[in-house]
C-alpha cells in the first residue's frame, strides 16, 4: 500500500479534478489517502489586504471581487470537516468532500455563486445535502477548528514554499518536505491505465531530490466527468 497526505480547498475547481484522479487510481491501486487542509482564504490574505487598500484609493482589485466570498465560503466548509474529522475520522471526511465537490463542480453551486449566488445560502445548501448535523455545523463556528484549517495551511506551505495553490500532495511522509509537490492541476480527469501512468509520472517526480518546478500556463477547459 502506498498513502499519501492530500491537502486540497473545496472550492478549487483544480484540486477537485486532481481528487477524483486519486480516486480513479484508488479504484485500481492500494493508496491509502488522508484529508487534509489548505484554506485558500489563508494563502491570499495578504493580497485581500492590499485589494482593501487599492479599492481604498479608487484602483481596480487583484483578484475578482466575489473571490473574496468564494473563499471565506471555502474556510468555512474546511471547518466543518475539521469537526467532522474529529468526531467521525477521515472517511467522514472524504465523504464530505465529495459531496461538498460533486455540488460546487459537477452540479453547477460554484458558477451561481460567481455569477452572484449568495455564498451563505450555499454553505447551508451544501452541509444539508452532504448530511451534516446542525449541531456539527453550529460547532464548526468555532475558531479553534479555524486554528485547526490555518494550522494546516501552514503546513502545507511549509512543505512546498510559498507562491502556490491547491491541491498540494505530500507522497512520502517520512520525508515530508522532499516529497511534496503543488498539483498535479489537471482540467480532466484521467481514467484508466492513463490514471496509472500519470500516478507513476508524478510520484516518480514527487520522490526525485531538488525537483522544484515545471510548468505551462496554458490550460483545456475544465471537464468533471
Amino acid at each position: 500500500m502506498s498513502s499519501i497526505e492530500f491537502f486540497f480547498d473545496p472550492m478549487c475547481p483544480f484540486a477537485w479534478v486532481t481528487s477524483r484522479w486519486v480516486q480513479e487510481v484508488r479504484t485500481q491501486r492500494d493508496v491509502e489517502v488522508t484529508w487534509r487542509f489548505i484554506s485558500l482564504e489563508e494563502v491570499n490574505a495578504t493580497k485581500f489586504t492590499e485589494d482593501e487598500e487599492r479599492v481604498a484609493r479608487g484602483e481596480d482589485p487583484q483578484l475578482p471581487p466575489q473571490y473574496r466570498g468564494i473563499s471565506r465560503l471555502g474556510n468555512r466548509l474546511l471547518r466543518v470537516a475539521a469537526a467532522l474529522r474529529d468526531a467521525e475520522g477521515n472517511q467522514a471526511v472524504e465523504a464530505f468532500y465529495t459531496s461538498v465537490g460533486t455540488q460546487l463542480h459537477n452540479e453547477g453551486l460554484s458558477r451561481e455563486i460567481w455569477d452572484g449566488a449568495d455564498p451563505d445560502e450555499t454553505f447551508d445548501r451544501l452541509v444539508t445535502t452532504a448530511g451534516v448535523s446542525a449541531d456539527l455545523v453550529r460547532d464548526a463556528d468555532d475558531d479553534r477548528w479555524g486554528k485547526v484549517v490555518r494550522a494546516e495551511t501552514e503546513l502545507a506551505l511549509a512543505r512546498t514554499g510559498d507562491d502556490v495553490g491547491t491541491p498540494i500532495i505530500t507522497w512520502d511522509l517520512d520525508r515530508a518536505d522532499e516529497s511534496s509537490l503543488f498539483g498535479p492541476v489537471i482540467s480532466r480527469i484521467p481514467r484508466g491505465e492513463e490514471a496509472l501512468r500519470l500516478w507513476d509520472a508524478v510520484e516518480t517526480v514527487a520522490l526525485t531530490p531538488g525537483i522544484a518546478e515545471f510548468k505551462r500556463s496554458l490550460r483545456a477547459p475544465l471537464d468533471f466527468s
